[in-house]
C-alpha cells in the first residue's frame, strides 16, 4: 500500500474532520468525537494554526488514513514562537498498530524543527509517545494547570526538538483560550 504524507490541503479539509471524529468516536464515545473535531476547527480558526503542521497520510487512492496536528502554543503566555502542541493525533481504526501515526509525527518533527520551532507538548497515553521521544513534562517544570484533569501526571508530555531548550522553559499548562475545551 502506498502512503503519502501531506500538508493540510483543502479538499482534505473535511475529510480529515471526518476521520478524526469516527476514530475518536469509535475508540471513546459519539460526544469526544464531536469535541475533537470541534477542536480541530476552532484551532484551524485561530492565530495558533499552522497550516503545513496539519498533516495528512494518504493512501494510494488518496483516501486519508492517518492525521496529525501541531499548533502553536504557550505556557503563561510565552514561548509562542518556540512551542507547539500536538492534537489530535488519529489513525484509522482498522490501520491502527501499522506505524501510520508513528510515520506522520516523525515528519512532523522534521517540519516543526525546519521552522524553528523548539519543543512539542502533547497530552495522552505515555506509551503512545514515550517512544517518540516525549517525557513527562512535570520533570521540566511544565505542568497541568488547575483546570486539566489527567488521569496520571505523566500524561503531560514534552519533546525537545533543540538539546537544551526545555532548561529555559516552565510553568502551567491551560488550555483555557480553546473554547471547545472550557468545561461547565
Amino acid at each position: 500500500m502506498e502512503r503519502i504524507i501531506k500538508s493540510m490541503e483543502n479538499k482534505y479539509l473535511l475529510p480529515s474532520l471526518e476521520l478524526v471524529q469516527e476514530v475518536f468516536s469509535e475508540w471513546d464515545s459519539l460526544e469526544e468525537g464531536k469535541i475533537v473535531r470541534q477542536l480541530v476547527e476552532e484551532i484551524r480558526a485561530k492565530k495558533y494554526y499552522i497550516p503545513e503542521l496539519e498533516l495528512v497520510m494518504v493512501d494510494e487512492n488518496d483516501e486519508i488514513i492517518g492525521y496529525a496536528m501541531f499548533s502553536r502554543f504557550h505556557i503563561e503566555g510565552k514561548y509562542e514562537n518556540e512551542l507547539l502542541i500536538l492534537t489530535p493525533v488519529a489513525v484509522k481504526t482498522r490501520l491502527q498498530r501499522q506505524h501510520i501515526s508513528k510515520d506522520i509525527l516523525e515528519y512532523g518533527f522534521d517540519v516543526a524543527k525546519r521552522l524553528g520551532f523548539k519543543a512539542i507538548l502533547v497530552e495522552g497515553n505515555p506509551s503512545n509517545y514515550n517512544n517518540r521521544g516525549f517525557q513527562p513534562s512535570y520533570k521540566f517544570g511544565i505542568e497541568a494547570g488547575p483546570n486539566i484533569r489527567l488521569p496520571h501526571p505523566d500524561c503531560l508530555m514534552i519533546k525537545e526538538l533543540d538539546k537544551g531548550v526545555l532548561d529555559k522553559m516552565s510553568g502551567l499548562v491551560d488550555y483555557s483560550f480553546y473554547e471547545t475545551l472550557h468545561e461547565g
